[in-house]
């Protein structure tokens, strides 16, 4: 499964950062960033994928999360 999200991350040091964090919350997710497309992705690849925590872990470090239609 691989969902896509919209946010607000913008340097190449934050996407580490969060990918980090949420690897470490989520052992098995897959993260990467596009930061050259205009919705600065987030994509994430695991067997199952919980939007709303992935969103909460975001917001509560300031960032901006939001899933993409598909």
């Amino acid at each position: 499964m691989v969902e896509v999200f919209k946010t607000n991350i913008e340097e190449t040091f934050q996407s580490k950062i969060v990918a980090a964090i949420l690897e470490a919350h989520f052992p098995g997710y897959k993260v990467n960033f596009d930061l050259d497309d205009c919705d600065r992705i987030l994509r994430i690849e695991a067997a199952e994928i919980n939007q709303s925590s992935i969103k909460t872990v975001l917001n509560e470090r300031g960032y901006i999360c939001e899933v993409l239609p598909d």
